[in-house]
């Protein structure tokens, strides 16, 4: 970890400490950093912190590389390990860097566990905690993402909902009308800033005609596959669950190409928990595995995909904001407006289901309003929170 006391200051500015940890979380701190730096040099002053929550090299250092996204200015190295054990290793070192004393601020982006160890090791040293992405719910409360989110928005000063359905659960909860009181006896204030994620995804969009080689490479034209992610630990760990969602991929196959680019978690899994002779046909057919996309590459090929499966969140958001519909290979989904218009399916990992939600998607004309903002979320962000601490 880089030595706290190196770092220097604008003299005035707001410090805030960014905590990031996997592959979304280094790509959202991106439009943030940005922001910052064309918006907010003279009021805000950021540093990075990367736990190394995601430690393989095409999940996280490529995407500082390819994103221009600035080098963190700490690195935990924590890899992986139980929940328990990562997530304390988390706590202690962001702890460490935030006795220092030099922070304003700490923000926190979703649902991993750099999160919830970045909210309990501020809140515990009374530095005001900044949620981008509060409020999302998926009421499931086996999984692991729910816990963070949770636990992390009772813990925020700051709240930033992506959208109006994150508002009404943080209504819900009774978020607007909390008694909480923070260090200097601050209020807790919660905001629809819309989805960041949006911010970058528009921004990145143009350069991945441009930067990537990945259609051209696996010879791939736009609307001529299908595009698949599988990575949640409740699919990759489960051999009945892995099993019948490349059932429903080798069906597929037969009558449009599949591209998969395959997630580290995924790869390691996938002989171990393939049914055998679902693995077996899985060598013959057209279903393209591909190593894990760069961020620029996963836009080039969501842009040119004719439908999306997935069961990453982002995944489902990012085939939003390019017009595709998406079938949900799991059993609920945060992101109910991708659902309730009619842009989604939820199919969780069923065989049957999947291929259901496919033929109904393939053969439907899909409306997609404009539920994710309106591009700016990171200034708007920056806005509230300089307004906050003056």
């Amino acid at each position: 970890m880089n030595p706290i006391n190196n770092i220097s200051f604008a003299q005035g500015n707001l410090k805030i400490l960014t905590v990031i940890g996997a592959r979304p979380q280094i790509i959202k701190a991106a439009a943030l950093s940005r922001a910052i730096k064309n918006s907010f040099p003279d009021s805000v002053s950021e540093k990075i912190l990367h736990t190394g929550q995601h430690y393989d090299s095409n999940m996280s250092q490529v995407f500082f590389d390819e994103l221009g996204i600035p080098r963190p200015d700490f690195n935990l190295h924590v890899g992986s390990g139980s929940h328990g054990v990562q997530t304390a290793k988390m706590i202690e070192g962001i702890e460490e860097v935030l006795q220092a004393g030099y922070f304003d601020a700490l923000v926190v982006y979703g649902d991993t566990n750099s999160t919830l160890a970045g909210a309990v090791a501020a809140a515990k040293l009374h530095v005001p905690v900044i949620h981008i992405e509060a409020g999302l719910r998926s009421f499931n409360m086996t999984m692991p993402e729910e816990q963070n989110r949770i636990v992390c928005d009772q813990l925020s000063n700051l709240l930033f909902a992506p959208t109006e359905t994150g508002m009404e659960n943080l209504r819900n909860e009774g978020f607007m009308n909390s008694k909480a009181t923070f260090v200097g006896g601050r209020k807790r204030r919660i905001y629809n800033s819309g989805d960041i994620m949006y911010d970058n995804s528009m921004y990145f969009a143009s350069l991945s005609d441009s930067k990537t080689s990945i259609l051209k490479d696996n010879m791939l034209h736009d609307g001529n596959f299908v595009l698949a992610t599988i990575h949640r630990d409740n699919n990759t760990d489960s051999p009945e669950r892995l099993t019948d969602i490349f059932r429903a991929l080798l069906q597929i196959s037969e009558q449009s190409k599949v591209v998969l680019p395959l997630h580290p978690r995924t790869a390691k899994l996938l002989e171990k928990n393939l049914e055998s002779s679902v693995y077996s046909k899985l060598q013959t057919s057209d279903v393209k595995i591909l190593p894990p996309a760069s961020f620029l590459e996963m836009i080039a090929l969501e842009k040119n995909a004719k439908i999306v499966l997935t069961d990453s969140g982002g995944v489902q958001k990012e085939a939003y904001y390019f017009r595709k519909p998406c079938v949900i290979m799991r059993p609920e989904t945060e992101w109910v407006e991708i659902v309730n218009h009619g842009c989604g399916v939820v199919s969780d990992a069923d065989c049957g289901k999947i291929l259901d939600a496919y033929d109904l998607l393939t053969g439907k004309d899909c409306d997609f309003p404009p539920i994710f903002g309106n591009g700016k979320a990171a200034e708007f962000i920056l806005e509230k929170t300089v307004e906050y601490f003056q």
